[in-house]
């Protein structure tokens, strides 16, 4: 089993960037979810709600974020990790962010067409993940790394009369060998590269899955519906992907094989 791509969503909601070799540290990829998008009341926005943030594409570079749209163009903004933080709330948990600026929040006003602003993760956000084995995140749904195999993305469109692409399920680490799907449910503790990796729970699926990730266009129902028949297990709704806490701080390069230190049963 090996890496057959990394990606990291340095905003959360928007397009992500493939990388070739990322840092690991507790709380995932480099720049994964540092950022995050809220409306006037703080509350965080996502493609559940604006599925056009889909092609917002972002990177980082220099201590700046540049974002992106192919229609109202970029737009630059230099990354305050240390000014006086607000309150936002996501999942209506209240958190802390530190404002990016009125430029940047402009920018995300007319893409999204609502007022909204910017917001960094502090570097004391201090958040404590749950699960089998809780870790820590920034801005990230539920876990700092989300692992998805080629095996499983390919069980589930044998199912579908139209195949769907990997990038609808937004994983930080795609896996590629196994010969069935879904067995990065059944890990437990495993090594790739010098980062050791810890499962904490299966991924839930919501309506982003039924976004097209190159048109922000949502098409549903599927994957959702197809999901639903042989996916639904003990959590409250679907699951596909496995979500994991960081144990050990590191480097994943793409080509590098994944040494699973142990197994258990899948909590489907």
């Amino acid at each position: 089993m090996r890496v057959s791509s990394l990606l990291t969503y340095p905003v959360k909601g928007c397009a992500g960037a493939a990388l070739d070799s990322a840092h690991v540290s507790a709380t995932g990829l480099e720049h994964d979810r540092a950022f995050m998008i809220v409306d006037a009341d703080g509350a965080f926005r996502s493609q559940r709600s604006d599925p056009g943030l889909a092609v917002v594409r972002c990177s980082v570079t220099d201590g700046s974020l540049t974002l992106d749209h192919a229609s109202i163009g970029s737009v630059t903004v230099a990354i305050d990790r240390d000014s006086e933080s607000r309150d936002i709330t996501m999942f209506r948990a209240p958190m802390r962010g530190i404002d990016q600026g009125d430029e940047v929040a402009g920018w995300l006003t007319e893409v999204i067409g609502e007022p909204s602003r910017l917001v960094s993760a502090p570097r004391d956000l201090g958040r404590i993940t749950d699960g089998i084995s809780p870790g820590s995140a920034q801005f990230a749904d539920s876990a700092a790394v989300h692992i998805l195999s080629t095996a499983t993305l390919a069980g589930l469109n044998s199912r579908l009369d139209v195949a769907l692409p990997m990038d609808r399920f937004r994983p930080n680490i795609v896996v590629d060998g196994w010969d069935e799907p879904h067995r990065e449910d059944e890990v437990r503790e495993v090594t790739i590269g010098s980062t050791r990796l810890a499962y904490t729970k299966l991924a839930i699926r919501c309506a982003v899955t039924t976004v097209e990730q190159t048109t922000g266009e949502r098409i549903g129902p599927e994957p959702l519906r197809t999901l639903g028949d042989y996916r639904r297990g003990r959590q409250k709704g679907v699951a596909f992907g496995s979500k994991f806490s960081v144990l050990q701080n590191g480097t994943v390069t793409v080509g590098d094989e994944l040494r699973v230190e142990s197994w258990g049963e899948s909590e489907l």
